[in-house]
């Protein structure tokens, strides 16, 4: 079974495919021939994961599935929160991002902060949704080499180390995504 993944982001492909059965082939949207940015206008997560989604079944015909994932910080009442991806404005970027908020939290004692992902699937003409979280804080400098976007700064619940000093295997155990991709996979697993 083919099912199209909807991101440009090879980094978010390579880290999910492992999780997948071997009977589901995974295609992200360059496989597919899509090249547009696909528009994130929804000013909730969960919103912009259903207008991805919509957008490769309504214009390319593929059953697939999306993913949004915002950094919510308590201390910044949820910020950066949808625009996680675009939290510093024209310098997009990973580096950018994670400045702009280690600058936000310098005089800050609370660095309580969560992931969460919310996956659209659409598949056989339904939607079905699915949610991830990752509780932890933001650290005071970027540590490790793994992973992408703030997964330097961030220390989830229970761990010394970063996401991005952590390996992919347990990583995905307890990350927003791989709990938001556990969910989607059970479902497909029972509904094949």
């Amino acid at each position: 079974m083919k099912l199209v993944f909807a991101t440009h982001n090879q980094n978010k492909v390579r880290e999910v495919q492992p999780l997948f059965p071997e009977n589901i082939e995974l295609l992200s949207l360059t496989d597919i021939g899509c090249h547009e940015e696909i528009p994130e206008t929804s000013d909730t997560i969960k919103g912009n994961a259903i207008l991805k989604a919509n957008f490769v079944t309504e214009h390319y015909g593929y059953d697939c599935f999306a993913d949004d994932t915002g950094l919510l910080v308590d201390v910044l009442d949820g910020a950066p929160g949808v625009l996680s991806a675009r939290y510093a404005g024209k310098e997009k970027g990973s580096e950018a991002n994670m400045n702009k908020l280690l600058n936000a939290l310098l005089d800050k004692t609370n660095r309580k902060a969560h992931f969460k992902t919310v996956i659209a699937l659409n598949i056989h003409k339904e939607q079905f949704l699915f949610e991830g979280k990752a509780e932890g804080e933001i650290i005071i400098e970027k540590k490790g080499s793994q992973g992408f976007g703030y997964d330097p700064i961030f220390k989830p619940d229970g761990f010394n180390e970063t996401f991005a000093e952590l390996s992919l295997e347990i990583k995905n155990s307890i990350s927003h995504r791989g709990k938001a991709i556990q969910k989607l996979i059970n479902y497909l697993n029972t509904h094949q």
